[in-house]
């Protein structure tokens, strides 16, 4: 299960480490977070050596959530060394496919700034 962080001092200091964090923000009454639980531990399971997840809940931190601007829900950001990679964010509902391809960009994406 993902870790929720609950601070915005935790949210900092996970997204300031070198291996890619993805981050989820979701909301309790979003139905489209709920959609994808089930298979959510999967995709962390199978993209466990690549990038670590966490997730923040909107209502939890939204001067956080306001400051990043998610504002469709649920969202990807992936953080590396505490700058954003690259974030998948829209109002539409997310497949496993679509979030297994924006995990992979991630982690492409993090991978060509370490070969610079």
């Amino acid at each position: 299960m993902m870790r929720e962080l609950k601070t915005e001092a935790e949210f900092e200091q996970a997204i300031a480490a070198e291996k890619p964090v993805v981050v989820k923000f979701f909301t309790d009454w979003c139905p489209d977070c709920h959609r994808i639980d089930p298979f959510m531990p999967e995709v962390e399971e199978q993209y466990k050596e690549q990038v670590d997840m966490v997730a923040v809940n909107r209502d939890t931190l939204p001067d956080l959530s306001q400051k990043h601007d998610v504002f469709g829900i649920p969202s990807f950001i992936a953080f590396s060394r505490g700058k954003e990679l690259v974030r998948f964010v829209s109002k539409l509902g997310k497949s496993r496919e679509e979030i297994e391809r924006f995990l992979d960009r991630a982690v492409q994406v993090n991978n060509g700034l370490n070969a610079e």
